[in-house]
């Protein structure tokens, strides 16, 4: 539970990880990358082609775009994670939230490309998502994962409905 407890104290939750600034960035990679740097927006003005193009890179099922694009202006939040070297800047993760505004969120479409999966930028990306959805005194944070990645999210304290299976799903036939 130490994830959640440096969410909760004073300090900046950012600084329990070496990785991320205090400033929302996140410092260059060694290598090729030690040139780029990682931030973070929580600006909805994203463009719906980059967008799509970080989901293609991860294999999701292409959606209609304006209904994507009429997802981010009904979300309670929006992160999204950028690189940037010299002048050019590429999205390279994406987090989205829906909310009632008071005790309830649920966070959706959570993808890292491919490039920078591994290195710590997934849990920096859900760092910064909780850390927001806490400033706005939203106590009861919700997720659905697919199973492959139940383990990323258990390792950042999420964990099955501790009072057992309470989500029941509709789908048209």
């Amino acid at each position: 539970m130490g994830f959640w407890k440096s969410l909760f104290s004073s300090s900046d939750a950012t600084a329990a990880s070496p990785m991320v600034q205090s400033e929302g960035s996140v410092s260059g990679e060694a290598g090729d990358r030690a040139s780029s740097r990682i931030f973070f927006s929580t600006e909805r003005e994203i463009d719906l082609y980059e967008l799509e193009e970080l989901c293609d890179a991860v294999g999701w099922s292409r959606r209609p775009l304006r209904k994507v694009k009429k997802a981010l202006q009904h979300s309670f939040l929006v992160v999204s994670m950028w690189e940037q070297r010299g002048a050019q800047r590429r999205l390279i993760g994406f987090s989205r939230a829906t909310s009632d505004h008071a005790f309830n969120a649920t966070i959706w479409d959570v993808v890292v490309h491919p490039e920078f999966q591994g290195k710590g930028m997934g849990k920096a990306l859900m760092r910064q998502v909780i850390k927001k959805l806490r400033s706005e005194d939203i106590s009861n944070i919700t997720l659905f994962a697919d199973p492959q990645v139940v383990d990323f999210y258990r390792t950042l304290g999420f964990m099955p409905d501790p009072e057992g299976i309470k989500g029941m799903f509709w789908y048209p036939d």
